[in-house]
């Protein structure tokens, strides 16, 4: 019983990598659905471990150096391979242009990014009630977000259909991840309602998002996600 309680924490870090891994293979077979279902159990578990291993006060440096681990399959390698999907019809042609490799490999730097993103965030002491620079599970839900709602009713077509908007899409998410800009972290130093203004910001509108536009909603709610952090950068500390 000891030695659960100790590594529960690192069970559930090491069951958000298994689920991460098979939604990789699941978006390689072309089984986004899955992907979706895979990644939404990664998210659970990920948030769930560090607040397991706060309660037991079982936090270890192994507990973190895995958590990185993780996250770079589920949020870093998965959103990588999203993009190399969303571009792999485009071939050699870029807007007319014959490249000597094809475009989908571009889509990785979302993955060399998001490596980068988290070695920063390891050795940062200042983001405890804050991310800087979007985090990667939000990253990985706006570029999965963005990919299954087009597959499932063909939404923001006008972004599939143009390798030079996903290319673009690319860069600012590569950016995004190691931007200076504070993001909002769920994580309360007080209870206070005044010290917690951006996160009621944030779940009423990220609630109304998605109840008013489904599956269209769950990208848009990280770009008010983006948006809300932007308007209480000077709240954030």
């Amino acid at each position: 019983m000891s030695f659960l309680r100790t590594n529960l924490a690192n069970i559930f870090t090491l069951g958000n990598l298994f689920s991460g891994s098979i939604g990789v293979i699941q978006l390689l077979e072309g089984n986004y659905g899955n992907a979706a279902v895979c990644i939404i159990i990664s998210l659970v578990l990920d948030f769930f471990d560090g607040f397991i291993a706060r309660l037991t006060k079982t936090a270890s440096n192994l507990g973190g150096q895995l958590d990185s681990l993780a996250d770079m399959v589920s949020f870093g390698f998965l959103p990588g391979v999203v993009m190399y999907k969303a571009l792999e019809s485009f071939g050699y042609d870029f807007m007319g242009l014959m490249l000597p490799f094809e475009i989908k490999y571009l889509a990785f730097f979302i993955t060399v990014f998001s490596c980068l993103r988290l070695a920063i965030f390891n050795i940062d002491d200042e983001q405890k009630y804050y991310f800087k620079g979007l985090n990667t599970p939000s990253n990985t839900v706006l570029i999965l977000g963005l990919y299954y709602a087009n597959m499932e009713n063909g939404s923001f077509s006008f972004l599939f259909e143009n390798p030079m908007l996903l290319l673009l899409l690319t860069a600012l998410s590569s950016w995004l991840l190691v931007s200076p800009l504070k993001m909002i972290a769920m994580k309360f130093k007080s209870m206070k309602p005044a010290d917690n203004y951006p996160k009621i910001a944030l779940l009423i509108g990220g609630i109304l998002l998605l109840a008013v536009f489904g599956t269209v909603g769950i990208p848009l709610a990280v770009v008010y996600y983006m948006v809300i952090s932007l308007i209480f950068q000077k709240q954030l500390r």
